[in-house]
Formats: C-alpha cells, structure tokens, sequence
C-alpha cells in the first residue's frame, strides 16, 4: 500500500527562499514537492499571493516573467485546490497570514509550513500546527 503523502501548507515566505537559494531546507522542501514526498495544498489567494511576492522580488531571484509563470502553473498542477468559504478575520497577530490558516481549516491541512511561526499563535484550536521547513525535514526523514 502506498505511504500517503503529507498534505502542507507552503507560506510564501518558504517559497521565496526556496528559489532563492539551493543551499537550505526551503530548497529541500520544494524538492520534496517535486518528488511527491509532500502535498501542497493552494487557494486562489495565496496563487496571487505567490505571483505578487515573485514578481516585486523577479530581479533578486533572477528569473524572468516567464520563468515566474512557469513555477506557478507547476504549482497549480502539483497541488491539490481548495476553494474557501469562511472567514475568521481577524484572528492571527498578522492579518495577512489569515488566509493560510482558512485553507489549512478549509482542507483537512494540518501543518503551515513557514519561518514566521510567532505570526501564528492559537493554531492549537483549529488543530492546525505550524512548522520551520527544517523541522519539516527531520520529520520527514
């Protein structure tokens, strides 16, 4: 029988250093991905929120709108989509990562996997739990 895979949350935050340098646990958390050892799990939200962060930071990671769009339709086909139909804003200390703990709720995810975990106190009600990618690792190995 087949391991099932580990259903995440990616924040952006883990993304973004995971192309920007191949030297750390972000990196080899998306190469997790692509080895289908981990599951992503993506909403209309945080796509834009993926495209936003890529492209105002396109010169720093060194890679064209292409290239950006490329990334992103790869994501979309490796994820599995949840669409969101309840709010709980505001809830966390950073609005802006409230929609990741809505998709977390929304799909069964149980794990936002980022480095600012400190943004995410009082996940333990909606039994969601964050996670450092490098926490991640050694959990996965």
């Amino acid at each position: 029988m087949a391991k099932k895979r580990l259903r995440i949350i990616l924040d952006t935050n883990v993304l973004y250093a995971g192309l920007y340098s191949s030297e750390g646990a972000s990196f080899k958390i998306l190469e997790a991905i692509e080895e289908g050892k981990l599951q992503t799990v993506l909403s209309i939200t945080l796509l834009f929120e993926y495209e936003d962060i890529l492209k105002r930071n396109q010169t720093t990671l060194g890679l064209s709108n292409h290239e950006i769009e490329k990334i992103l339709d790869y994501l979309c086909l490796r994820s599995d989509h949840q669409k969101v139909y309840f709010l709980w804003r505001p809830y966390l200390s950073d609005p802006n990562d409230d929609h990741l703990l809505e998709l977390a709720v929304a799909s069964g995810a149980r794990l936002i996997v980022t480095y600012n975990t400190k943004d995410f106190k009082g996940l333990e009600r909606f039994n969601v739990k964050t996670i450092t990618p490098k926490e991640l690792l050694e959990e996965l190995s």
